[in-house]
């Protein structure tokens, strides 16, 4: 008698993970308490049994075809980059934020657009360091690709890199907004005439270089496929425009997404759908 076979995908905490980088991290508090709240809600991971073939691949796969604001996140193995832990944390912040299932698709761009712009917040903050760190030593060069394509010269994004160096906090909040403004003015575009328009609108914005980075087709395609309704969403509109009228917007999550988390108990073992983006 054969036993029941081996599960695809296992179940995993932060404390059972390995973080890669985290030394890096070390002095960006925000960063530490983000993986506290994963850890005191016992956020699900989930790792590809090493049985499984091409687990970096089919990990890649998974994350950009099944993701959700509600985490998940699906690992190739035990090890999660330092940059990972805080996406995901941002991912599960918005969830509980925006509880309503299907989330509204403004809801679904906020969240993303938080812990997307989160990760430019960390290249400045890292590259004040003298510390090496994997993720700059893989964001950078992307974004570097990123910017080249779309024609800007490599003395241009070096002038880029200083100003995101400079004011960390400015740069994410500017790559927030434009990362929700270009997904919600594509949700409503029609055909790639008018996807075009609304793609030319942010052109000669700081970080229009960088938009296609951030695989913003897989933001429309799901939310157009899981999204609930496209009409406005004013909990997620008011926190948008909070943002964008807050001294410190990341102070202001921190405060009532981070921090308002914190203080309350414990919540049980929750689980999440599959993927991130």
């Amino acid at each position: 008698m054969t036993g029941r076979p081996a599960p695809l995908l296992t179940e995993r905490t932060i404390d059972d993970l390995s973080v890669v980088d985290e030394r890096s991290f070390r002095a960006i508090a925000m960063y530490a308490d983000l993986k506290e709240v994963l850890r005191r809600d016992r956020y699900v991971f989930r790792v590809v049994s090493s049985g499984s073939p091409a687990r970096w691949d089919r990990a890649l796969f998974l994350n950009l075809t099944y993701w959700s604001v509600a985490g998940g996140d699906v690992l190739q193995d035990s090890r999660i980059a330092a940059d990972v832990v805080a996406h995901a944390a941002w991912h599960h912040l918005a969830s509980l934020a925006f509880p309503d299932k299907p989330q509204s698709v403004e809801a679904l761009f906020l969240g993303e657009s938080i812990a997307s712009a989160f990760d430019v917040y960390l290249i400045g903050r890292l590259l004040g360091q003298a510390r090496r760190s994997s993720f700059l030593e893989t964001q950078v060069p992307a974004l570097a690709e990123s910017a080249k394509a779309a024609g800007v010269s490599a003395r241009a994004f070096e002038a880029m890199l200083r100003g995101i160096a400079a004011d960390p906090e400015r740069s994410f909040a500017e790559l927030r907004k434009l990362l929700y403004r270009a997904t919600c003015a594509l949700i409503a575009c029609r055909d790639a005439r008018e996807a075009m328009k609304a793609l030319a609108r942010f052109d000669r914005h700081r970080f229009g270089s960088l938009l296609h980075h951030y695989e913003l087709s897989n933001w429309v395609l799901y939310a157009r496929a899981y999204g609930g309704r496209v009409s406005q969403d004013v909990r997620a509109r008011a926190v948008d425009v909070a943002l964008g009228r807050a001294a410190s917007p990341l102070g202001w999550l921190t405060s009532r997404w981070i921090h308002a988390r914190l203080a309350e108990a414990p919540l049980r073992r929750a689980t999440f759908p599959s993927g991130r983006a």
